[in-house]
This record gives structure tokens, C-alpha cells and sequence, in this order.
């Protein structure tokens, strides 16, 4: 067996890559090699994007990024700006090849951690981050079964949002959802990421990625969310809401919407993603009937004694949210994607 690297020029085996990735159950939206072109081009992160072969048959793929910040320290990780990582194979051995093979990358590069954000645990004797969950439930065949199966507080909101003649409408461009992205994770004193990196998903992903925007009747734009599709699953994964979302019932809608959408294409699952144990986020999905599934973040420590928090909860970042929050968007929009493309 042997540990490749993917070029991001090699066409060939990136289509090699991409058809694996298709069909191993292990694997995730954030196994697919066109997020080594995108970390490099908008982040301008180095990308390591190993591979194991056997008799010309890739056998496991193991997406690493590096990131060194001197806010955020020094890693490598399995993926940033994913929720979903690690290795994916179709045999132990290679499994276990790729990650002895990414662990001796972290030490060529001197990285304080490796850091491997699986579904499942792998390494029982590694520190674990368990602050986050994910919440994943099947999408049944009619739509009004789905209906249904929202409970009866959350569906009487989706039931509002449609009284109230809400519009969800696919939008080709990332304008509307941007600006609501944007003035959101503002509120909330956290940095937006670039427009340039929504526009980069939209055109290397294709009918893979689509931006579903909500309005009122008269066309003004309250919510959107930005999502994946991955085989017979849908992952709602960057969203944002005006101020007077809330009134109309349009978070709501809107994620009803997608499910309706997903639903009649004839999609299984539907993914409603990581939110961190104890947030509004994860009681919001809780209140939908899914159901909270852990996620097992492993790290080998190197140069460090704990898992770093690069998080809204670490108290010393308690500071820079509040002055975050008051600082005007324009300037919070230009200073922004220099700090959180050290976030990951």
C-alpha cells in the first residue's frame, strides 16, 4: 500500500478521488477534493489531501489542512470549516496507514495539535472535544407526512410562516444570503466570512451547493440558508436571518421549505448539522424532534497540554464579542475574513 498526495492540478485522480468518496459510507461532503482548491485559493491555507493505494484502487482518502495563527496557534486539521472529517477507507489498513501518515506530516511541520473531526471515535486514548453534536434524521416519502412529524409547537410555527404568505425562492447568487449572513453572525459578535467564499462554493460545487432565500409578499428578503447535497442527503449549512424574521415565523419556514424541497426530490436524509451542546441552535433542532448524535473531535497533542477552545464560549473571548457587536458592519465585514480564516 501507498500514501499519496492529490495534487489540486491532477484532474485525473481528483475524479479517482471524487468517485471513492461517492462510494464509501464512511465518507462525507467534506471528503470531496474540491475543497483542497478552495481552502488554498480563498484561505490561503496549505492543503494536504493524502490518499491510500493499493494495485491503482484508492482505498481511503484523509483531507488535512494547515493552519498557523499567532491568535489561534499552530495545526492540522481534518477539515477546517467543516463539521465532518477524518479519515474515510474501505479497509482498516488504510485507515490506519493515512492517519499514521498524517501524523508524521504534523511533526514535519512542528504543529502544536492534530485535530480529527469524526463521526465516530477512532482513537480511544486521544483527548476529545465533546462540545459538539449533530442532528440528523430521515426525510419519510410524502410531504405531509414530514409535516406531521415536526411537533406540534415547532409545526404551528412553520404553519404561521406559511399563513403569513411567506416566498422561498433558489437564488443563483450569494447577494441576498450574504447581506443576512452577515449582519447575523454580526449580532451575534462573531466575524462573517468572505462573500468571495459563498461565491467560490456556489461555482465549484455546482447544483451541489444552493442558497434557498425566504421573503415576504411584497419581496423583502427575511431568511437564507446556504446548503449541501450529498448523495441522497441534504446538510442546511451557512444560514442568516433579518431582525424581523422572528416576527414573521421565517427561520421557521425556511427550514420547512428546504425539507418540502428535499422531500419531493426524493432525498433521505436530512442533516441539520453541528450547533454546539446547551445553545439556542441545538434547542432549536431539538425542537424539531431530531435527536442529538455526538460527535467524537480527536486530537494528538504535540506541543500543548489541552484541546485548544477556539470558541464563542472560552470566556477570554467574551471581550471581543461585545466590542465585535458595536463595531460598525462595514468595518466589521473588511476585518472579518482575516481573523476567521485562522478559525477553521
Amino acid at each position: 500500500m501507498e500514501i499519496k498526495q492529490l495534487a489540486a492540478s491532477d484532474t485525473e485522480n481528483s475524479a479517482r478521488w471524487e468517485a471513492f468518496v461517492q462510494a464509501c459510507p464512511e465518507a462525507t461532503f467534506f471528503h470531496r477534493a474540491a475543497w483542497q482548491s478552495i481552502l488554498h485559493n480563498v484561505f490561503r491555507h496549505p492543503t494536504y489531501f493524502l490518499y491510500a493505494e493499493q494495485d491503482g484502487e484508492i482505498l481511503g482518502v484523509l483531507p488535512l489542512a494547515h493552519i498557523k495563527s499567532r491568535l489561534f496557534g499552530n495545526s492540522l486539521i481534518a477539515l477546517p470549516f467543516a463539521v465532518y472529517g477524518g479519515v474515510a477507507a474501505s479497509t482498516t489498513e488504510a485507515a490506519a496507514a493515512l492517519e499514521q501518515e498524517a501524523q508524521s506530516l504534523a511533526r514535519q511541520l512542528d504543529v502544536d495539535h492534530l485535530e480529527f473531526r469524526n463521526i465516530n471515535p477512532r482513537h480511544a486514548d486521544w483527548p476529545t472535544q465533546d462540545l459538539y453534536v449533530t442532528f440528523r434524521k430521515e426525510i419519510l416519502p410524502e410531504v405531509e407526512a414530514n409535516m406531521l412529524a415536526i411537533p406540534r409547537k415547532q409545526r404551528a410555527m412553520v404553519r404561521k410562516g406559511i399563513n403569513n404568505g411567506l416566498i422561498s425562492t433558489v437564488d443563483r447568487k450569494s447577494d441576498r444570503f450574504f447581506k443576512l449572513f452577515a449582519d447575523n453572525v454580526h449580532r451575534h459578535g462573531t466575524p462573517a466570512l468572505p462573500k468571495r467564499y459563498f461565491d467560490t462554493l456556489l461555482e465549484v460545487f455546482g447544483d451541489d451547493c444552493e442558497i434557498l432565500t425566504i421573503t415576504t409578499p411584497d419581496g423583502k428578503p427575511l431568511s437564507s440558508v446556504l446548503s449541501f447535497y450529498f448523495r441522497d442527503e441534504v446538510l442546511p449549512y451557512y444560514a442568516g436571518d433579518d431582525e424581523a424574521a422572528r416576527n414573521f415565523a421565517a427561520n421557521d419556514f425556511k427550514y420547512w421549505e428546504l425539507m418540502r424541497r428535499s422531500c419531493e426530490r426524493g432525498l433521505k436524509i436530512f442533516d441539520y448539522g453541528r450547533s454546539k451542546v446547551g445553545t439556542g441552535p441545538y434547542s432549536f433542532k431539538k425542537n424539531w424532534g431530531f435527536e442529538p448524535q455526538g460527535l467524537h473531535y480527536e486530537y494528538c497533542l504535540y506541543k500543548r497540554d489541552s484541546i485548544p477552545q477556539n470558541n464563542p464560549n472560552n470566556a477570554k473571548y467574551k471581550l471581543l464579542i461585545e466590542t465585535w457587536r458595536r463595531m460598525p458592519i462595514s468595518l466589521a465585514n473588511l476585518i472579518g475574513p482575516h481573523i476567521v480564516r485562522n478559525l477553521g
